[in-house]
């Protein structure tokens, strides 16, 4: 009886120990699942952190958008700058200034600047006013009624435009010329025709009453006239068999 009590205490003992290493077992599988999700929620966590990360990364592409677009607003100012302005309708008076203007030549200029005692007494230094006045005028007779545009006349004399245009409204105001005003070669220019034909001794120069030893004695209704001149005959005879110098 002794012995069957032993081992019915000693299996008791064996079951103990088995229960109580389950309860470990269990308590060691049901600690291990919490440890599971928490490694799961630190896993989401993970993401949403990610997630967020990824958000702000983002943003700097959207100020990016931003920038591109202030940029693209100055182009647009420049197709507004390029449109053609609208030219304002000038009036009657405006338009006939600006015609005015253009067909302004240089003698207009210089009748505004200068005084009318200033064009009158105008000199050119170190030259004869009346030789050159002169020879404007043998220039001129030459024409005749034709006239001769003001720049090749001052070409002619090796005279500037400048001091030809003085020199013109001078010989105006003087009464020997008078100047027309033409459009020659798209420029305003003046032909200058002579008003008053100087006078011309050429015509009388082998005259024989220049030298006549009887001039004196000669008249009209005297013995020596001009009328019975054997002398005068011969030269009015040779004048006319002489060739016309051609215009």
């Amino acid at each position: 009886m002794a012995k069957k009590k032993d081992n019915l205490i000693a299996e008791a003992s064996k079951i103990k120990a088995e229960i109580d290493a389950l309860k470990k077992k269990t308590k060691i599988l049901n600690a291990k699942p919490t440890k599971a999700k928490k490694s799961k929620k630190e896993d989401t966590k993970s993401v949403k952190a990610k997630k967020t990360t990824k958000k702000v990364e983002e943003k700097p592409v959207k100020a990016k958008k931003t920038t591109k677009k202030v940029e693209e607003k100055p182009v647009k100012a420049k197709k507004a700058a390029e449109k053609p302005v609208k030219a304002k309708k000038l009036t009657k008076k405006e338009l006939a200034e600006i015609k005015r203007i253009e067909e302004i030549t240089l003698e207009e200029e210089l009748e505004e600047q200068l005084t009318e005692n200033e064009i009158e007494n105008f000199q050119i230094e170190k030259v004869d006013m009346e030789r050159l006045t002169a020879r404007v005028c043998d220039i001129l007779a030459e024409k005749e009624s034709d006239g001769m545009f003001q720049g090749e006349l001052w070409k002619k004399l090796k005279l500037t435009s400048q001091v030809g245009s003085r020199l013109a409204l001078k010989l105006e105001r003087m009464g020997t010329i008078y100047r027309e005003k033409l459009l020659e070669k798209g420029r305003w220019t003046y032909k200058l025709i002579l008003k008053k034909t100087p006078v011309s001794t050429q015509s009388i120069e082998n005259s024989p009453c220049l030298v006549c030893q009887v001039e004196q004695k000669c008249s009209i209704d005297g013995e020596i006239s001009p009328r019975t001149c054997q002398l005068i005959e011969d030269w009015v005879i040779a004048e006319i068999k002489k060739p016309l110098k051609a215009k």
